[in-house]
């Protein structure tokens, strides 16, 4: 029996060519009317970091500041979806009864990834990799790594591209 993918988890870092790889969620998603729950994790400061912040302008401020990094992440990808929809939408009019969703949250990426992927009943996970350093086409980015290593659940892993691929978000 082929497993139906009802919910997909697409796991974006917010880099420029991101919208590279959440075509291929898109598309997946289409291919199967399933829904798209967009993930972003924002890296928690480390303890001596944040002590640091919070001795120097107290808590409130360090708390304010924290939720407005996350308002703006979110600001981000509203406006990167919506981006990203009207140039698909153009060329496919059917992407619009696309379901999508939109989650922050804080923590260590790979650990928040899988997390939400059990917690929302996701069936897959999308994510791409960069590829970054010296040994780029030998080795897989760690977090992917991180996240393949440890899930159960199929993962489509999406090299982006070098350049600018045709959909980028690099305006925003």
């Amino acid at each position: 029996m082929i497993p139906k993918i009802k919910k997909i988890l697409y796991a974006t870092d917010l880099s420029k060519n991101s919208a590279y790889a959440l075509g291929y969620a898109v598309n997946s998603a289409k291919r199967n009317d399933a829904e798209i729950v967009i993930l972003h994790v924002m890296e928690m400061m480390d303890a001596t970091t944040y002590h640091l912040m919070v001795a120097h302008v107290g808590q409130e401020l360090v708390a304010e500041k924290e939720k407005e990094r996350e308002d703006y992440a979110k600001d981000r990808l509203e406006k990167r979806l919506k981006m990203f929809y009207d140039k698909v939408r153009a060329e496919d009019p059917e992407f619009a009864d696309t379901k999508v969703s939109i989650e922050i949250c804080k923590g260590y990426p790979a650990e928040e990834i899988l997390r939400k992927a059990d917690k929302l009943n996701c069936d897959v996970i999308f994510m791409g990799t960069h590829g970054k350093g010296i040994l780029s086409q030998t080795f897989l980015g760690s977090m992917a790594k991180k996240v393949l290593r440890r899930t159960r659940k199929p993962v489509v892993i999406i090299p982006l591209p070098k350049e600018e691929s045709d959909i980028t978000f690099h305006d925003i």
